[in-house]
């Protein structure tokens, strides 16, 4: 069975104070928002942002919430935080928020795992480490006693006492065709960010088709994820300098591989960072059409979960708006072309996602 459609916000600890981002996904459910995915990170992008502790915050959505489902997006089990407490920590939420918790994981950046570990092995060393804190959580997650004596990680008779009864899906963080091979490999399903072109999210959706395909799974019954920039509003400079004053940084790729390791650094990189890049890459318009356009664009290309993601300049009012004007209007297309998630999807999406890409999407 091809997974259900769903439309989510992107939630940016980076950026807001935990209470007033708390306020948020109580308003983000309330404008009818299906899920949310919330950045696990020790630092921000830039000396202007905020940094709270993630799971503490989800732990308090989780209370303040009862439909929304929510995860992370991402962490990184390897180095700051040990996988066997990555497995507690997911398995609480899990109980807190049943049958609407989900886990995202990936390699980590220097920003966080250097900065509170002094430690940043090469991309090799991290990947081994993320296919062991895979296996090593999972285990755990079976609530069976776990002695393991791995390359990088032991527990003995470790067992997780407090677990959810539904299962908590594991996705994996894919920025590039190659590692979404692995993605397919290890994970339920993947989560990647927007900006890129459209050949690009090919590639990354058929490289984890063949890791999955490898290990035995149907890559059509697995979920997609996507984390798109946009900003619902008329006021283009604004929600612009919003991007470049918290977020300049991510469009820089050294900082997900190079040992940028603090705030100022990650800052001082986003300033080559204009105005131009940060258009290309989302959706900056006050018209739904364009926004509607651009969802489908990338649901055409097979994925299933779209988490937007605002900078400003107003979140409240984006989710509101989001909310009343886009995502029924999203929905309602998604039911007139029979799209879905898998192969089927595409392939019926085929003809629609060329004449999106001929029409383009607003700001995008």
């Amino acid at each position: 069975m091809e997974p259900q459609i769903q439309l989510g916000w992107k939630a940016g600890p980076e950026q807001y104070p935990p209470n007033e981002l708390l306020d948020y996904a109580v308003a983000a459910e309330q404008a009818g928002f299906d899920s949310l995915d919330v950045s696990d990170h020790f630092h921000p992008w830039s000396e202007a942002g905020q940094a709270c502790f993630t799971w503490t915050w989800l732990g308090a959505a989780a209370v303040r919430t009862s439909r929304i489902a929510l995860g992370t997006g991402v962490t990184c089990p390897i180095l700051c935080y040990d996988p066997a407490m990555v497995a507690q920590m997911a398995a609480t939420l899990g109980v807190m928020a049943p049958g609407r918790a989900f886990l995202c994981v990936g390699t980590g950046e220097a920003l966080n795992e250097y900065a509170a570990t002094g430690m940043w092995p090469g991309y090799q060393e991290r990947q081994e480490r993320l296919i062991e804190a895979i296996d090593l959580i999972r285990r755990l997650w079976t609530g069976e006693e776990v002695t393991h004596e791995g390359i990088y990680y032991e527990t003995r008779k470790a067992r997780l006492y407090t677990r959810p009864q539904q299962p908590i899906p594991l996705y994996v963080s894919t920025l590039v065709p190659d590692s979404a091979v692995f993605a397919g490999h290890c994970g339920d399903g993947l989560i990647t960010t927007g900006g890129q072109p459209p050949e690009h999210y090919q590639q990354i959706v058929e490289s984890f088709g063949r890791g999955a395909r490898a290990e035995g799974k149907d890559p059509t019954t697995m979920p997609k994820l996507i984390e798109l920039g946009v900003a619902y509003t008329n006021d283009e400079q604004a929600a612009i300098a919003a991007r470049q004053k918290y977020w300049a940084g991510t469009y820089v790729p050294a900082l997900f591989d190079q040992k940028i390791y603090t705030p100022a650094m990650s800052a001082k990189n986003g300033q080559a960072v204009g105005a131009d890049t940060i258009k290309r890459s989302a959706c900056i318009s006050g018209n739904p059409d364009d926004h509607v356009q651009y969802a489908m664009r990338h649901l055409d290309l097979g994925f299933t979960t779209l988490f937007f993601h605002s900078a400003g300049p107003d979140q409240r009012a984006f989710l509101e708006g989001y909310g009343r004007d886009v995502l029924p209007r999203i929905r309602q297309e998604v039911q007139r072309c029979g799209l879905g998630g898998g192969q089927q999807g595409r392939q019926r999406g085929g003809k629609q996602q060329q004449q999106r890409q001929l029409a383009g999407a607003g700001a995008s």
